[in-house]
């Protein structure tokens, strides 16, 4: 598979007021992203998550290293606006993405920046509209809908940009369970039916669970990277960096402190529940 995004020793530092250091987020970083993959970016608060995100689509850049995005280098800034037609952007409060007060007006926002013709448009955003179920609230007001609606608007707008990538940063953490059920869902149909890259931040751990990548950052330094499987069965490394693992594996990993012997990759609560109906049948 071809390389989405490719972050070669990256350093970053925040700008500060003259002749003040500023304080380093990442000082030698190296990632690599697939087209077509599904990775959840995991990290307590601080871990520098958001601000590596933002390197994706050159809303920032670099203080030393490279971040290539689809073989364009973000600190060419000829290339800036192909590489964000490339990589979109969510954000966790819906409200700041929605501009317009109908819902087909809002979708249609972005790709009348980028002049397309209005024609494509009409296409681009009904397309959008269905691929996220939020088809039949085209003419609503944006206001009027649930946090999760909303949500899965500001997607849609991002889509008809036609986005290879999609980076999402913490997009469920000011909705219901009903809500972040709903984005969670539209996040893996996009990934899985239209093959664009998902970049996942996000504080809940069974949402992560749903990816096919885990990578776990502390203070700028990447300290975990695999299957879900493989990352939150160290679940001794997650508490030592603040995390929790998914409840399933809580649970598993209090059990085995009793004195059981369960596996430290059980995900779903199906599994969970059958291997422990298993243990206690026997």
């Amino acid at each position: 598979m071809s390389q989405a995004i490719v972050v070669e020793n990256l350093a970053y530092q925040y700008p500060t007021q003259e002749q003040e250091k500023g304080t380093y987020v990442f000082e030698d970083l190296n990632l690599e992203v697939e087209q077509g993959s599904f990775v959840a970016l995991l990290g307590s608060n601080g871990s520098g998550k958001s601000t590596l995100a933002k390197h994706f689509n050159a809303i920032l850049l670099p203080s030393g290293g490279r971040v290539w995005v689809y073989g364009m280098d973000t600190m060419d800034e000829d290339r800036l606006i192909q590489i964000r037609r490339n990589v979109g952007m969510v954000f966790q409060n819906p409200d700041n993405q929605i501009v317009a007060n109908v819902v087909d007006e809002d979708v249609a926002f972005a790709p009348e920046n980028l002049g397309i013709s209005s024609a494509e448009i009409r296409q681009r955003v009904d397309n959008a509209l269905k691929h996220v179920g939020m088809y039949a609230y085209r003419e609503h007001a944006p206001h009027l809908l649930s946090g999760g609606q909303k949500q899965r608007v500001a997607i849609a707008g991002v889509i008809a940009m036609e986005p290879r990538c999609i980076v999402l940063d913490e997009p469920t953490a000011m909705l219901d369970p009903r809500g972040r059920r709903e984005v969670m869902e539209t996040v893996r149909k996009l990934n899985r039916e239209k093959g664009i890259t998902v970049i996942l931040i996000t504080h809940h751990m069974d949402e992560a669970a749903q990816a096919g990548r885990v990578v776990v950052l502390h203070k700028g330094v990447i300290k975990a990277d695999g299957t879900p499987k493989e990352v939150f069965s160290q679940v001794e490394l997650l508490h030592e960096l603040g995390l929790a693992a998914p409840e399933t594996v809580e649970l598993c990993y209090e059990l085995n402190k009793e004195g059981y012997d369960l596996p430290l990759d059980l995900l779903d609560t199906e599994s969970c529940a059958q291997t422990l109906y298993e243990l206690l049948k026997a």
